[in-house]
């Protein structure tokens, strides 16, 4: 899959793949709904880079998903 354009499309599956990686118990926080595309590069950067880290901390994941809310749309 192409990431590198910003579509709802993309951001849909990164933010599941994220919700994934990050065992996300509540996945209301990443429904694309409330993200917006103005993000995309943010949210792509962090996806990347939970990819190539693969295991996180507890710590990590936390701050990740502190990250995640910090770009939602309020």
């Amino acid at each position: 899959m192409n990431l590198e354009n910003p579509s709802q499309e993309n951001l849909k599956f990164i933010l599941d793949e994220l919700a994934e990686m990050l065992n996300v118990v509540n996945r209301t926080i990443m429904d694309p709904e409330d993200y917006d595309l103005e993000k995309y590069e943010d949210i792509k950067f962090m996806y990347e880079m939970i990819k190539q880290k693969g295991q996180l901390s507890a710590s990590e994941t936390q701050a990740f998903i502190d990250e995640l809310r910090s770009v939602r749309k309020s």
